[in-house]
């Protein structure tokens, strides 16, 4: 994709502070977005099918056995579980699913689980399917695509020039061999990072380059919500006027990526989340995250319809690209609006992925030493 703006006009773009000129940004990119997507919208929901310990060392997360952090743990779900989740999630509104697990790859017990919960999320709702379970090789992205996935997510996390900061165990070639291995199974391809966890406003906009010569379908934007015990568990949340113009900037850079606003969001954006959806966001993850919670189904579908979006779902098993589904550009109908005064299928009580009640913490007996050597910080636990 095409860069609408240099590097170096995004980089003069960064340094704005002035809220008046970030609105201004804001209603360029809102622009940019519209053009590309006219009123679709892509809502997606998770579930955590496998929580617990990691072997690798990933600064913001608590899962790392590196990070004095309590661990959130559940064992990986039942295939009959993974479908309760996506009838919940279907019927909160969301147009597609997404399996999440723990570590950089899965037993072959555990990937037979997750296919074998594709397949009934394909026959029994209208969702459209994603996964998103570490590295993998081009046979089980196969595998994958066989059983119903269409879309895969493996972030890159930071721009290439920071990433040892982030991961010294996990390797920013192996990411993107992942990505090739989906790319090359047919797969739409999902690739974002985080915002926030102590790059500069340079490196912002090179991982945002790299984004674009990696040609991802979608790009979720994460904005980092400060664990203790982790290594960046001491950063302050981001300024949420600095976050949204970034959002502005990185839609600038990529301009037919479908944008997913997702973790973080409530902690660093707060009110003006839907002040973010204008900058050019395409979805969210709505609803709640692997291990913190969100905002409700009814405010995340909100925040889209204020701005005169179409939040309705395809009704057809998700066989029919629709303009959220990049390899079928703008093709299908558009699906009919949603009347306020009448039945929609979003008013049953549903039972999401909701990790205060569903994931348990365990006190980790021994934390080694950062490979990196640095310090977890506003640690919670002792060694």
């Amino acid at each position: 994709m095409a860069p609408l703006i240099t590097r170096e006009e995004a980089l003069a773009l960064g340094e704005i502070e002035d809220h008046a000129e970030i609105e201004a940004l804001i209603e360029r990119a809102w622009k940019v977005r519209v053009d590309r997507f006219e009123d679709s919208t892509d809502l997606c929901s998770l579930v955590n099918a496998k929580s617990g310990g990691c072997a690798q060392d990933c600064g913001f997360c608590a899962q790392s056995r590196y990070a004095e952090a309590e661990t959130p743990l559940h064992a990986m779900m039942e295939p009959e579980q993974i479908l309760e989740h996506a009838r919940a999630a279907e019927a909160a509104g969301a147009h597609r699913f997404c399996m999440v697990t723990q570590g950089q790859g899965l037993s072959k017990r555990d990937f037979q689980k997750v296919l074998e919960g594709t397949r009934l999320v394909a026959e029994h709702t209208n969702l459209k399917r994603c996964a998103s379970i570490g590295h993998m090789s081009p046979a089980r992205a196969a595998a994958l695509k066989e059983a119903g996935v269409q879309r895969v997510h493996h972030n890159v996390e930071t721009a290439e020039s920071y990433y040892p900061e982030v991961s010294q165990t996990v390797r920013y070639e192996g990411r993107l061999r992942t990505i090739d291995a989906v790319r090359e199974a047919g797969l739409e391809t999902c690739v974002g990072g985080i915002l926030n966890l102590g790059e500069t406003r340079e490196q912002r906009v090179e991982m945002a380059f790299e984004l674009a010569a990696i040609d991802p379908t979608s790009v979720p934007i994460n904005l980092l919500n400060p664990r203790p015990g982790t290594k960046f568990g001491d950063r302050e949340h981001m300024d949420p006027w600095e976050a949204v113009k970034w959002i502005a900037i990185f839609r600038l850079i990529l301009p037919d990526a479908l944008f997913r606003l997702c973790g973080g969001r409530v902690e660093n954006i707060g009110e003006l989340q839907q002040l973010a959806v204008r900058a050019g966001i395409n979805g969210v993850m709505m609803g709640n995250f692997l291990t913190t919670l969100g905002n409700t189904p009814d405010e995340d579908r909100a925040m889209f319809e204020n701005l005169g979006l179409n939040v309705a779902r395809q009704e057809d098993n998700a066989s029919n690209p629709r303009p959220d589904n990049r390899s079928g550009w703008l093709e299908g109908d558009t699906p009919e609006r949603l009347e306020p005064e009448g039945h929609t299928p979003f008013e049953i009580e549903v039972r999401m992925w909701d990790p205060s009640k569903q994931l348990r913490f365990s006190r980790k007996r021994h934390v080694p030493e950062r490979p990196d050597g640095a310090p977890n910080a506003a640690s919670t636990a002792v060694r």
